[in-house]
């Protein structure tokens, strides 16, 4: 149950967008576009302990490959992907995603990231030897970013907007083995 009281503040250098929560440490990675920043934060000690400066603009959806210790962030300008240290914040690679990106998501039974974005596609990328490789680009409908991967359901599920042919709408996906 929870409380009607906060237990903790801390703070960050701007408006925090997506945040990620490790399970096997007491990290939070928290991306904030308004710097151009992943700030991570020790949630045991209540405060940010480092601060990666991000190349691109726009970092708003992450995810985390805990199998690789990777903190996986998209881009809306330009649109792309990158990979990061979870120990060091070193780049380790960036390949190029669909525009207007909105939700990440890592699979860990097939090491893929799935990419949704307003453009109206959803990109899947594959882990090839330490890099990202595209390996479906499938529409969707323009607009239709906010997305929910489920490994326990083993299916994606993207939100479809409305247009004036085709009612809102919630696509259901099941990832190939």
């Amino acid at each position: 149950m929870l409380t009607r009281r906060r237990v903790q503040d801390i703070a960050i250098n701007g408006h925090p967008e997506g945040f990620q929560l490790t399970k096997d440490s007491e990290r939070i990675f928290v991306n904030v576009p308004t710097s151009r920043e992943l700030a991570v934060i020790d949630r045991r000690a209540g405060k940010q302990v480092a601060k990666w400066d991000l190349r691109y603009h726009g970092n708003f959806p992450m995810a985390l490959d805990e199998q690789d210790q990777r903190v996986l962030v998209g881009f809306r300008s330009p649109p792309r992907l990158s990979a990061y240290s979870m120990r060091d914040g070193t780049q380790l690679a960036t390949v190029e995603v669909c525009g207007d990106t909105d939700d990440v998501f890592f699979d860990p039974k097939r090491a893929r990231v799935y990419v949704s974005c307003g453009e109206g596609l959803l990109d899947v990328l594959e882990r090839q030897d330490g890099r990202y490789q595209r390996v479906a680009r499938i529409p969707t409908s323009p607009g239709s970013r906010t997305a929910l991967f489920s490994p326990e359901q083993d299916r994606l599920f993207i939100a479809i907007r409305a247009t004036p042919v085709e009612p809102a709408a919630v696509w259901i996906f099941r990832p190939r083995p």
